[in-house]
């Protein structure tokens, strides 16, 4: 089970000021105002409630997930009233600071007509929309960066964020308004002031060191991982992140394996940190003689920034830049069989992921034994397989597999070239109750027997391709970049008319575009028709860019 006080349910460090009426906070960045998924309460209206033991909250205002700062709650009915009376008559004076690149004037009222534009976003528009209205006032300046003051007029969904964009001047870290890079969102609610029964009261929130760091230095790239609370501070706002997943509740949406950190999406440029039941794995990405971790202090941080959030031990695997040149993925020093802090977990792991159970060995070379990356990919095969057919290529230990299984699928046939990793699959399919004749598995190399498949005229309804970014067989070689077309073209010669082909590849060389050119110019080589190519988006997990690229493939006749 995950360690309950590595993910807690509210820190009274939030707490700024609680009496009869209302109770304030200080809001992490990390931390949601309103449930993504009502199955998994991760808000933060959720947990200070559950946190101070009341049923009632009153509730008026809203940050986005990345903005820290104040924010206000009524504790009794007979509160609410004036505190939404406060609120809607404007009384309430807010004010939020951020960090800016660009030229700001001095003082500034920005006044725009907003209204939604697309994937969450807001736009700036002539005509129509809302109005919002914001007041400025630069802070400090450091060349092109700039420290800001705001007071929001209005209150509008991502105010400050677009009018400071549409004004020239984005919101560093906001990827989504073309900010430019930082550790995270710099935008805080500083403070709030709103009648009370007692008389005008005012809250205030100290400002996160981020904003100084940032203001003084720019993008810290790697050097975050010098500064050890910085670094601790990144790793907490990971923590709020994933919270839904570290605190999932039993049953079908139990998932105790997950990504934690996930490199530059969390500001932690070329550090990836997977959660496995209690246990985490750091994932540096180079060598430890030179660049980023050739310093063993600065590795030793980190190792050191792990282990303090208390966790039962931590495992470390270090992953060249070109994967191609790894020799050997189980070697002592790529991957160290022994926890470099705390306790060994057991030479296997059960992890649950959905409610599904796998098997894990952390001490095992590069690869765990389960790529997190492909949770959703597997709730969708495993979704889709009832009555089907299915064929898991570059099967490993199986998990597409299993999720077929679970969901129903008539029979599957897993193929991998490592008869090892097939054995592993069977005990996973033991877990669940699914070893027997239906599910075949055979260690061969992809490519040949896909070819003899093809000969023999067999069909599936649903094709799983997630192929190595390098493999070398006795047969050939693959590479990612350059051999995806020929793989996929293969693969689309066994699925059935009307069936589905889900494919994927994490080689960072290959774009997304590139990616979806390499699937159409399968269809081509394979003569059949893609009746649609649907691209896959990435889990909450793996923020950032996207490394993973996936689609799914549906098949016409031939």
């Amino acid at each position: 089970m995950p360690p309950i006080h590595a993910f807690p349910t509210f820190r009274d460090a939030w707490i700024l000021h609680r009496d009869d009426d209302l109770v304030a906070i200080d809001k992490p960045s990390g931390i949601s105002s309103q449930a993504a998924e009502p199955e998994i309460a991760d808000d933060v209206v959720t947990r200070l409630r559950d946190h101070l033991g009341l049923s009632y909250l009153g509730v008026h205002q809203r940050l986005d997930r990345d903005t820290s700062g104040v924010m206000v709650f009524a504790l009794r009915r007979e509160a609410n009233g004036v505190l939404a009376s406060a609120f809607e008559s404007r009384t309430v004076d807010k004010h939020y600071v951020a960090c800016v690149s660009g030229s700001p004037r001095a003082r500034f009222t920005l006044r725009d007509r907003i209204a939604p534009g697309h994937d969450g976003s807001m736009t700036v528009v002539s005509n129509g929309g809302a109005l919002a209205v914001t007041h400025g006032e630069v802070l400090q300046r450091r060349g092109p960066r700039a420290l800001v003051s705001l007071r929001l007029e209005t209150g509008r969904t991502h105010q400050a964020r677009i009018q400071l964009s549409h004004a020239g001047f984005p919101i560093a870290g906001d990827a989504l308004y073309g900010g430019v890079p930082a550790p995270r969102l710099l935008l805080h609610a500083s403070s709030l002031s709103l009648p009370h029964p007692n008389g005008p009261i005012r809250f205030e929130a100290k400002l996160p060191l981020e904003f100084h760091a940032w203001l003084e230095s720019g993008d810290l790239g790697v050097a975050i991982f010098d500064h050890l609370p910085l670094l601790a501070s990144a790793l907490e706002r990971a923590v709020q992140r994933r919270w839904g997943l570290g605190r999932s509740p039993e049953g079908e949406r139990r998932t105790t394996a997950f990504r934690l950190v996930n490199e530059a999406g969390d500001g932690l440029f070329g550090l990836a940190v997977d959660f496995y039941d209690g246990f985490l794995v750091a994932q540096l990405h180079g060598d430890q003689t030179s660049g980023t971790w050739g310093d063993p202090a600065r590795r030793d941080r980190v190792f050191d920034a792990l282990d303090a959030l208390g966790f039962d031990g931590v495992y470390v695997k270090y992953r060249p830049k070109q994967a191609n040149t790894l020799v050997d993925p189980k070697q002592a020093e790529i991957a160290p069989t022994a926890p470099v802090r705390g306790v060994a977990a057991p030479s296997e792991l059960v992890v649950v992921e959905e409610g599904i159970p796998f098997g894990v060995r952390l001490a095992d070379g590069l690869s765990t034994g389960l790529f997190l990356d492909q949770r959703s990919a597997r709730r969708r095969v495993r979704a889709m397989a009832e009555g089907k057919a299915v064929l898991n290529l570059f099967a490993y230990t199986c998990g597409f597999t299993v999720a077929a299984a679970l969901g129903g699928a008539s029979r599957t046939v897993s193929v991998d070239v490592s008869a090892a990793a097939l054995e592993r699959g069977q005990a996973n399919l033991a877990r669940v109750g699914r070893l027997d004749n239906a599910h075949v598995m055979v260690a061969d190399d992809v490519f040949r027997w896909l070819g003899q498949a093809h000969r023999k005229g067999l069909l599936f309804d649903v094709v799983v391709l997630d192929p190595p970014s390098y493999s070398t067989t006795k047969a050939r070689r693959f590479v990612a970049s350059s051999d995806y077309s020929e793989l996929a073209a293969a693969a689309l010669a066994v699925v059935g008319p009307g069936g589905k082909l889900l494919c994927s590849t994490n080689h960072r060389g290959v774009t997304p575009m590139s990616f979806r050119r390499a699937l159409f110019d399968a269809g081509r080589r394979a003569g059949r028709t893609l009746v649609q190519v649907k691209d896959l988006p990435s889990q909450s997990d793996f923020p950032g860019e996207q490394h993973l690229k996936s689609a799914l493939v549906t098949v016409g006749d031939r």
